[in-house]
């Protein structure tokens, strides 16, 4: 199942992401089997049909789908300089292509066994004072080797949990990245929260910066899960977020949720999905669980018993796209659902839908300039990765590179 994901989810993120790249995927579909119609009622899934034995044939262990490229694709021959010289030629030819930001902050106060992100689980505070200095030295010399303009046109806060951050700490990024860069009057400026470290202040905060966009990590509300995934989480805290960044003119907020994780039936998960929906978020991401304690050591606090198998996983992922199609919801990528009125299904319908590393945008494609540890860049027809251990950034960096 998760490498059958994966497959199609590389379709999704090679270019347009519009009719063209549907149309694909749809007659793959026909011609393997997988479905016998796309259109056979609103509440139907593509995946449904799925046969058992395709599942068992899929159902091994790989690089995550839900990031562009996979992790096992980067290689040390392509380096420091290699990615200065593309940042060079970035507008060659004088055709200004669109810009994009993304700022990774790695740091937690606690951990999420189910997390495959790159993150630092800390509470010393001092250690993100000590990381911004490091990111505005990476800045500068990621600026003075780009070609053209610096104009943004999406920018994203990701992580980690980028509220880790102090207020007069976030407050000094956003300065320090406007000083650098102008940014479009229509910017998406969308940062990863989780709901468990902001309060209605600190999202007004978020707001007054520029923020627009949020996405709230959720993951799952069954109690059983959440203990299962150190992850205590109740509903009326998400809901008071949600409502906080309504409140302070957020023009959209999204909710991440994942499937097969620990503890996780059908009958919970349907609990999970209608809490959701009771949240009405603008946009809804479905993430598949991977379980691979041998790569991530927090995982080793699971017990592999406890995490559904192939055709559980099946059930429960079909479960919710039938319910957020039942809800209203329009599929735009794998695992990614929008309101009929929301932007990216607009720009589906027109066309304009694109993934880039940075996620779905509206189009035109463009670059994205990614800064921090472990961050990656797009730039032109190349993909580059920062250092993905701390030490090993700050040393790059110690040496100017």
């Amino acid at each position: 199942m998760r490498a059958l994901l994966r497959g199609m989810a590389v379709i999704c993120a090679q270019g347009p992401a519009g009719q063209a790249g549907l149309t694909w995927i749809k007659q793959r579909q026909r011609r393997s089997g997988i479905v016998r119609s796309m259109h056979a009622s609103p509440s139907s899934s593509p995946f449904a049909a799925l046969s058992p034995a395709l599942i068992r044939q899929f159902d091994r262990p790989g690089p995550c789908y839900t990031s562009y490229p996979a992790a096992d694709r980067f290689v040390e021959a392509f380096d420091a300089q290699a990615h200065s010289a593309w940042l060079a030629r970035r507008n060659i030819g004088g055709f200004a292509r669109p810009l994009s930001l993304y700022v990774h902050l790695p740091f937690c106060e606690s951990a999420c066994y189910f997390c495959a992100c790159n993150k630092v689980i800390t509470r010393e505070h001092a250690r993100a004072r000590h990381y911004l200095r490091y990111l505005e030295r990476e800045l500068a010399l990621q600026l003075a080797h780009l070609d053209g303009s610096g104009c943004i046109t999406h920018m994203h806060w990701g992580g980690g949990t980028p509220a880790f951050l102090r207020r007069g700490e976030l407050r000094s990024l956003m300065r320090m990245l406007r000083n650098q860069f102008e940014f479009t009057p229509a910017a998406h400026l969308s940062i990863a929260v989780d709901p468990r470290t902001v309060d209605a202040e600190t999202v007004a905060l978020l707001a007054d910066l520029g923020f627009n966009r949020m996405t709230l990590g959720v993951q799952d509300f069954d109690p059983a899960v959440q203990r299962a995934v150190n992850r205590d989480q109740p509903f009326e805290m998400t809901q008071a977020v949600m409502q906080a960044a309504r409140a302070a003119g957020f023009g959209s907020v999204s909710v991440e949720v994942m499937y097969g994780l620990p503890k996780q039936t059908v009958e919970s998960f349907a609990r999970t999905i209608e809490r959701v929906l009771a949240l009405d978020p603008d946009r809804i991401a479905l993430y598949g669980y991977v379980h691979q304690p041998a790569r991530f050591k927090l995982q080793r606090h699971i017990d592999p018993a406890d995490v559904p198998q192939a055709g559980a996983m099946h059930a429960l992922f079909v479960l919710a796209v039938q319910r957020l199609a039942e809800a209203g919801y329009v599929t735009i990528g794998l695992g990614h659902f929008a309101k009929p009125a929301d932007e990216l299904a607009r720009a589906l319908r027109s066309g304009r839908l694109w993934r880039s590393v940075a996620g779905y945008s509206c189009g035109p494609d463009g670059d994205v300039l990614a800064i921090g540890v472990s961050a990656i860049s797009q730039i032109g027809p190349v993909y580059s990765q920062n250092a993905r251990s701390l030490d090993g950034y700050y040393g790059r960096l110690d040496q100017q590179q």
